[in-house]
């Protein structure tokens, strides 16, 4: 899974410097944006079901595209995204389908 491998890396550097490596914002992501419609696409083939959508206007204070620069986990902890969304929302629902109830203890 790409966010556990990331989130790896960057322990991994923090252990390699062996130094105060201080708080630092890291996008962990593709660096590709994805509108909600191919996230919907992409859950509803990795489920299998039907995901009901409503398509209205967009509200007062929406964004139009947000996405996150990976340039400094590729830079600073040698990480780049392996897996596309069909994996990730493939992942995430196997992971839910196994944990209904989430995180346990």
């Amino acid at each position: 899974m790409d966010l556990a491998d990331g989130h790896i890396a960057a322990l991994d550097t923090m252990l390699k410097l062996k130094t105060d490596f201080g708080c630092r914002a890291i996008n962990l992501g593709t660096g590709k944006g994805t509108s909600v419609l191919e996230i919907v696409e992409a859950f509803r083939a990795a489920s299998g079901q039907a995901i009901p959508i409503k398509i209205v206007s967009r509200r007062a204070g929406d964004v139009a595209e947000v996405y996150g620069a990976t340039d400094k986990a590729r830079e600073e902890l040698g990480w780049v995204a392996k897996r596309g969304i069909e994996e990730m929302c493939r992942d995430q629902w196997n992971w839910a389908s196994k944990n209904p109830d989430g995180y346990e203890g």
